[in-house]
């Protein structure tokens, strides 16, 4: 018991130094203040989830007292609560019978938990900038007008139409980066915990990876609550509209895992998909719009690829 808890303070420590690197101003503390979550999930998933509390929170207080309050909101909103919620609900399962094979919690309810949060942390740093949503919109617009001042046509119409595109764009963007951060800190915090021997759930088949029906409606209404809605309802909306669009595009690429499973050239057309949508981004609208069709219709299971041999599938597929 008492190594479990210096295994979670030493990884409390760790996702503390990860963000305190933002301080330094260095090349390197973006990419790593990303890999914060990644400590407390590898504890999360290698031990229990009440390690990656312990971890989180003592990485809360470290960041609290060395670096202030806001920082530490932002560590509790954005890096620390969302990996907790993450490591549980990976580690949640049930029983149906008390000699019954153990059911995990869906990888693709782990994906929607991982939309909410990221809206949600995104919306709740907004009143560490401002008290309501027009002065939070009035500071990002500031921000990137001082940015574009050295810009020989920072004052032009089209610069201003560009400030506005990015005050528009910027919180939705940085929810969808949220989710995806801490999905891929999940990834590889699970992929440390099994190459460990400590993962404690089964690896999944992530090409099967799929989102409730009912997640379909949320969409629309999100959507509908983002054109109608003003203020900061509006504006919570519009970073779960982006969220949710996520959430499709990655089970549009999971079909994609899945459809392509046995077919010649299969590698060629997963990288082509990964790279486009990576170096491009609207490729991700076309997957989503595939992932609604897949929640919708169940397109894999028209295609036997997905298990050619007969056995389980590869733990390293997907």
């Amino acid at each position: 018991m008492v190594q479990n808890w210096l295994i979670a303070f030493g990884a409390g420590a760790a996702s503390a130094l990860l963000v305190a690197t933002v301080a330094t101003g260095s090349a390197l503390a973006l990419p790593l203040f990303y890999l914060a979550p990644l400590p407390v999930l590898i504890v999360g998933l290698g031990w229990n989830h009440l390690s990656a509390l312990v971890a989180a929170s003592a990485a809360a207080v470290a960041i609290g007292v060395f670096f202030g309050l806001e920082l530490l909101l932002a560590y509790v909103a954005g890096v620390g609560l969302p990996a907790y919620v993450l490591s549980y609900l990976a580690l949640m399962a049930r029983q149906e019978q008390p000699d019954g094979p153990l059911e995990w919690f869906p990888v693709g309810r782990i994906v929607l938990a991982a939309a909410i949060l990221g809206c949600l942390a995104v919306a709740a740093l907004i009143p560490l900038v401002a008290g309501s949503v027009e002065g939070y919109q009035a500071a990002l617009r500031s921000l990137f007008q001082a940015m574009f001042e050295e810009n020989p046509g920072a004052g032009s119409a089209d610069m201003e139409r560009l400030v506005d595109l990015l005050v528009l764009v910027m919180p939705p963007a940085a929810a969808v980066v949220t989710m995806v951060t801490q999905l891929a800190n999940l990834w590889l915090g699970a992929h440390v915990a099994r190459v460990s021997g400590r993962l404690i759930r089964p690896w999944p088949d992530l090409a099967a990876i799929a989102l409730p029906r009912a997640s379909v409606a949320l969409l629309a209404g999100t959507l509908i609550a983002a054109s109608l809605a003003g203020g900061f309802v509006g504006l919570l909306a519009e970073l779960f509209s982006a969220t949710l669009v996520m959430a499709f595009a990655l089970v549009g690429i999971a079909a994609i895992h899945w459809i392509t499973r046995g077919a010649a050239g299969r590698t060629l057309v997963i990288a082509t998909v990964w790279i486009a949508a990576l170096a491009l981004g609207w490729p991700f609208a076309a997957l989503a719009l595939l992932g609604l069709a897949e929640t919708l219709f169940g397109l894999r299971g028209r295609f036997r690829r997905g298990n050619p041999s007969g056995g389980p599938p590869a733990a390293n597929d997907g």
